[in-house]
């Protein structure tokens, strides 16, 4: 069963999908079964990559659970010393792989000057600790830093979440979508105060 709805300008697709396990886990994320909301050791994590000149794919390690992303101090909710080590280890692993890949000028420039669309599907060893959109916002800050991307490109979230016990993982995808307007091409402020003047 799958719903979506529209907020702001973004198109979000929930959807559950109840699998059966993998019977191989993938050797990237290969790991011993543990707490799913435990922190990830990212040091020897590598990611599988595909990355072309208008999408960008991706599978790397769940993120930490919601409570654990997030500290209170002084009365103010702020990223924990858990939630900077995960997206500094993503932006790691990330440039890393581009590094390695041909097309990553034309994808990050194709980036720059489009709109984006973001998918992440969350393989979790359980479907019931964790929501949905819990390790939305992490995965997306450490993807659009370690790329040097402004999120306020992305007008399409499609969130997914499936049941894998034996490799927990994230499979994410960040595609182009339509061109964006240069700033040349909009009209500056003082021009459209004066065509409301006018038309006023």
């Amino acid at each position: 069963m799958s719903n979506s709805r529209t907020i702001s300008g973004k198109c979000w697709t929930f959807s559950n999908q109840l699998q059966k396990p993998v019977a191989a886990p993938r050797p990237s994320l290969q790991k011993k079964r543990q707490n799913p909301n435990s922190p990830v050791d990212l040091r020897s994590t590598t990611a599988s990559v595909n990355l072309t000149p208008t999408r960008f794919a991706f599978e790397l390690p769940l993120p930490p659970s919601i409570n654990s992303q997030y500290a209170t101090v002084n009365g103010r909710r702020v990223l924990s010393s858990t939630g900077r080590r995960y997206k500094a280890g993503i932006a790691q692993i990330l440039l890393g792989a581009l590094a390695q890949s041909p097309n990553r000028a034309i994808f990050l420039n194709a980036a720059q000057s489009h709109y984006l669309a973001l998918s992440i599907h969350f393989y979790f060893p359980t479907l019931l600790r964790r929501d949905l959109d819990g390790g939305l916002k992490i995965a997306q800050d450490a993807l659009c830093e370690a790329m040097g991307i402004n999120d306020n490109r992305i007008v399409e979230i499609h969130l997914y979440k499936s049941l894998d016990r034996e490799a927990p993982r994230l499979d994410c995808a960040l595609s182009t979508t339509s061109p964006a307007p240069t700033r040349s091409s909009q009209p500056s402020r003082s021009r459209r105060s004066s065509n409301r003047r006018i038309r006023s």
